[in-house]
């Protein structure tokens, strides 16, 4: 049994990107196949999926401006009733081609790792598509509950401190195999103005880390202006946002659709 998980609260994504994901997953996995929701609440969810509450934590969540870290409920010793080797995966990422591979990839105990190349001198993974096997995690947790915001300030990102303490280590899975939307689809500039994001042929997920989503991949322009054409995105220089920095960096900020995108995020 291949067993897929996400996490959901609040509302910032909510049903439809958890049917959403389901029904990627669905299309690219052998079955069988269990498909598992820790969330908040329940409503609006197909009946497909597998509901359960988000685990508990005897601790509060830091906020921090940074990283993000309610991912640390998914470390403890039970995990509702899952058990065996679980891969986690974001509500925001693309599932683009066969997952099977990463269930059978590497040592069964190890926790495994997409790469992360936002970091190319750190050898820190990322968490956005991970497989763990259940309670393997306990002694992080239990690190984190001693000193939440202590850990959070220290790692900065979650995904730095599951990379340094995961019991044993970790193996990241091939390169190919999850791509960053960003750094690894995104053609440099200026290319990004005349020519799409690519898909490598093996690619499995596209993870869209950064505050980048896959509705920018879908509809080109960039956050904030999905949709723009080049002309707009030009024209709009004199108003550019101010968090985007330099001239530089907003020129960088800008992609054509990517007609794969389209064709796997949907239900």
């Amino acid at each position: 049994m291949k067993q897929v998980i996400c996490i959901n609260w609040g509302t910032k994504y909510g049903p439809p990107f958890i049917n959403r994901l389901y029904a990627m997953v669905a299309r690219n996995i052998t079955p069988p196949f269990r498909f598992t929701c820790f969330t908040d609440n329940f409503a609006g969810i197909r009946p497909e999926v597998d509901c359960q509450p988000l685990p508990e934590i005897p601790v509060e969540i830091p906020k921090t401006k940074r990283g993000i870290w309610p991912k640390a409920r998914l470390w403890g010793p039970k995990l509702g009733d899952l058990t065996g080797n679980v891969l986690f995966l974001d509500l925001d990422l693309i599932v683009t081609g066969s997952l099977d591979d990463l269930f059978s990839y590497g040592d069964p105990d190890q926790v495994i790792l997409s790469r992360n190349p936002a970091k190319p001198f750190e050898r820190i993974g990322q968490t956005s598509c991970f497989r763990f096997p259940v309670g393997k995690l306990a002694p992080m947790q239990e690190i984190f509950i001693a000193n939440p915001m202590q850990v959070a300030t220290e790692y900065v990102w979650e995904q730095r401190f599951v990379t340094r303490n995961a019991p044993g280590g970790i193996d990241l899975f091939p390169r190919d195999w999850v791509q960053h939307f960003r750094y690894q689809c995104l053609p440099t500039f200026p290319l990004n103005w005349v020519m799409a994001p690519r898909l490598k042929r093996d690619t499995r997920v596209v993870i869209f880390p950064g505050g980048v989503y896959p509705e920018v991949a879908i509809r080109g322009g960039w956050v904030g202006r999905e949709g723009f054409t080049l002309a707009d995105h030009l024209r709009n220089i004199p108003n550019r946002p101010e968090k985007e920095g330099s001239l530089w960096r907003y020129l960088r900020h800008f992609t054509k659709p990517a007609a794969w995108a389209a064709e796997a995020w949907r239900e």
